[in-house]
């Protein structure tokens, strides 16, 4: 497919008649034409006018998209005139106070507040111009951008979109990762009234198709002409696309015959086409008389992203300008977040997650790096940034890290780093009993004098435990510091923190918030505070959001300490599944409440005593969905016993299972270095071996997980050893990192069935 490079030559002059737009385009051709690629263009000069033209056109060749028609010239001269006369009562949706200066003079229709999600880049603009928002490294060409720049983009690729024919309301779908012009894209789309449907690149095929068709989206924005290729076989044959836009790479890159009929862009196309219209319209006033004005409501949607699909498909959740609008305004308490601090981000952008946080934190000015899962740990170290906002994986990572790094060093520093660790953990339970911030079920109030008692205590020992945790500052966790950066806080989101996750970055000094929410909410709903960040819960309720325990099957509302099933409601839930009311009915209740299905119970509140100030955290013990119930039906929560088995260093990967069965069993994916290595220092294996026998490792790993559950509710019995770990590629694991339980136990239903054969005849 042959690109092309539209420069501006001469700007458009007036009305709502269009005259007189030139562009030259360079060599490589086909592009804005729909179907017309049979003819050589190559090594001509091409000039678009947007105006009637008296020069002969012996080919004419009409265009599929809105408003535009384009004739042809003769190859010899190779011009291209295209007219496109902007209707009396035309309607432009905007975003009011985005778009302020395009709008009529009398101002009647701008406002200085946030009505829509794209509002937020004039105040940003406004108060943070010169200063750097993204930084992006790691595409060709890398790129940064102040906020002035920013906006301008914003605002350009909008207006290029206008261009191409996309109207208000249409759904444009944006499969594509994290970039800068991702968020470009993503805005622009929003901006001019649309509905941007987000996936990213990793999705299978079908899935991806699903979610196109599904949400009746007219057009494309993808990531790079590689991506698109892995595409273009099915969705030429099973979809209809307007028209597809490329944000990285080449339009040569395109497998030839794949977008036959499709007009096709390059980012800088969109942006170009957006320049000159915008300088049109802006100078006009005559265009801007002639159009009919409509501000974005905040009731409207802004974006539907498709749930993770960890069960059966994944359903559209329609999120308005008011949802995403609510997280922007009321984060700060949880992020208390300063322009200059400096966030890596590397989820995926379309994530509901990272995406509301990057646009909360760019209203304060901060900057923005991305960064990717294998240039994490170098720009950690590079950037030092101020923020992470991740999942547990991620954490878990750096920590498996840090512990390898200790393993593999000295005797004597490994001792010592081991032992200051100890010290600290100790410290810090402690200090939460004195502060009043350790955890409990019990509604029981304390006695005052018994509570006293207890926080003199706690203060004695750490008192006396406290220079030696100094001193493992000093000497160990600086070193660790100074590899991780995260000097404010990590943000932890899209799935439960393990406890000794918590518990080992809280003794280290990292401050590490555990949050929670939905794709459905927006997605915050709750998250621990700087100032209370309580280990073990989620935290409190943001503003203006209301949580409930009720039992499963009476509905009733539960008093704190007892579990059941969590509700939420609030501004941020959403409007409802996209062409799913049965499936929204079944999530969302006449008066608001969002069923999370998650089972969790909410602190009781103490007068006194060393959880006086945890009172109304919410706490979360896994799925309902997950709830294993086995033969003799006793419910089992498996993510208890996972994270557990997760703090051995020989586990990579865990899935509780025993459904139906007597007892539990597990499907483990080894760390086969680190289980040599434990077969080595136990004799099992010679210290020159350089494999373990399938039989020495699974007793091996038995060991291991009996050692790291012990304290558990259940135990687990028969475990089965896969060296294929659970990917996202393998669809094993959702976009968003969550193990898809159904898949892997589909994927093993025999080889499970054969493990408790072989375990009832022992």
């Amino acid at each position: 497919m042959l690109g092309t490079s539209i420069n501006p030559i001469k700007p458009p002059s007036s009305s709502a008649s269009w005259n007189c737009y030139y562009w030259s385009c360079e060599t490589r051709m086909a592009t804005l034409l729909s179907s017309t690629s049979s003819f050589d263009y190559y090594n001509h000069s091409l000039h678009f006018l947007f105006s009637p033209s008296k020069l002969h056109c012996p080919r004419i060749l009409v265009s599929k998209l809105p408003g535009l028609r384009f004739r042809v010239s003769s190859p010899s001269k190779s011009r291209v005139f295209c007219e496109s006369k902007t209707q009396e009562g035309q309607i432009r949706r905007c975003s009011p106070l985005l778009e302020k200066a395009s709008l009529p003079s009398n101002g009647a229709l701008a406002s200085d507040e946030w009505k829509a999600v794209p509002d937020i880049w004039r105040s940003s603009a406004e108060k943070h111009g010169d200063r750097v928002a993204v930084v992006d490294p790691y595409h060709d060409p890398p790129s940064t951008m102040t906020y002035k720049q920013l906006e301008q983009e914003i605002l350009d690729f909008t207006e290029g979109l206008r261009v191409i024919g996309v109207n208000p309301e249409e759904k444009v779908a944006l499969f594509a990762d994290n970039s800068c012009r991702w968020l470009v894209a993503d805005q622009g789309i929003m901006a001019m009234g649309a509905i941007n449907v987000v996936r990213g690149s990793r999705s299978a095929v079908e899935e991806l198709l699903h979610i196109y068709n599904h949400s009746e989206s007219v057009g494309l924005v993808v990531d790079n002409p590689e991506f698109f290729n892995r595409l273009a076989g099915t969705f030429s044959s099973k979809s209809t696309m307007r028209f597809l836009v490329l944000l990285w790479g080449e339009k040569a890159w395109l497998s030839s015959g794949e977008t036959h009929g499709v007009p096709i862009f390059s980012y800088k196309e969109i942006i170009e086409l957006g320049r000159e219209s915008r300088v049109a319209h802006i100078g006009s006033h005559d265009a801007r008389q002639g159009c009919k004005y409509e501000i974005i409501g905040s009731d409207d949607i802004a974006t539907i992203v498709y749930t993770s699909g960890t069960t059966g498909n994944p359903k559209g959740v329609m999120l308005t300008h008011k949802n995403l609008l609510h997280q922007i305004e009321n984060l700060w308490d949880v992020v208390p977040a300063e322009a200059g601090d400096r966030f890596l981000s590397m989820l995926p952008t379309w994530h509901v997650y990272e995406r509301a946080c990057e646009y909360f934190t760019f209203t304060h000015g901060i900057e923005q790096v991305y960064t990717t899962v294998r240039n994490l740990k170098d720009d950690l170290r590079h950037y030092q940034p101020q923020y992470l906002i991740s999942v547990p994986l991620v954490y878990e990572t750096l920590y498996r890290g840090i512990q390898k790094q200790i393993s593999t060093s000295s005797t004597i520093r490994k001792l010592i780093a081991v032992s200051f660790i100890k010290v600290s953990l100790a410290y810090m339970e402690f200090k939460r009993i004195y502060e009043g911030l350790y955890l409990t079920r019990n509604t029981e109030q304390p006695s005052y004098l018994a509570s006293l008692l207890d926080c003199l205590w706690a203060r004695i020992i750490a008192a006396i435990l406290w220079p030696l945790h100094v001193l493992a500052k000093k000497l160990v966790y600086q070193k660790i510091h100074s590899a991780i950066g995260i000097s404010k806080a990590g943000i932890n989101g899209g799935g439960s923190l393990p406890m000794h996750l918590d518990k080992f970055f809280e003794a280290i000094g990292v401050t590490v918030q555990n949050g929670y929410g939905l794709t459905e909410s927006s997605p915050v709903v709750a998250c621990r505070r700087p100032y209370c960040n309580v280990i073990g819960s989620i935290g409190h309720p943001i503003q203006h959001t209301e949580f409930k325990v009720v039992d499963s099957e009476t509905g009733e509302v539960l008093p704190p300490g007892t579990r059941g099933i969590v509700k939420v409601r609030g501004p941020q839930v959403m409007k409802g599944y996209y062409k799913n009311p049965l499936a929204t009915k079944q999530a969302l209740d006449e008066d608001g409440w969002l069923d999370t299905g998650d089972i969790g119970w909410i602190a009781p509140y103490h007068l006194a005593g060393r959880s006086h100030r945890c009172g109304g955290v919410i706490v979360l013990e896994g799925r309902a969905k997950d709830t294993i119930v086995l033969s003799s039906g006793e419910n089992v929560e498996p993510l208890e016993i996972e994270e557990a088995a997760m703090r051995s260093s020989l586990i990579q990967q865990i899935v509780v299972v025993g459904q139906d069965q007597r007892r539990l069993a597990a499907i483990i994916v080894p760390n086969k270095d680190e289980v040599l290595q434990a077969a080595k220092v136990s004799s099992i294996v010679d210290p020159d071996a350089v494999d373990l026998g399938r039989d020495k490792m699974t007793s091996l790993l038995c060991e291991e997980l009996s050692k790291w559950t012990s304290e558990c509710s259940f135990q687990v019995g028969p475990i089965l050893v896969v060296d294929e770990p659970f990917t996202i590629d393998s669809g094993l694991m959702t976009p968003t990192m969550k193990l898809r339980r159904d898949q892997v136990v589909a994927k093993y239903k025999e080889e499970i069935a054969n493990l408790y054969k072989w375990d009832s005849q022992n």
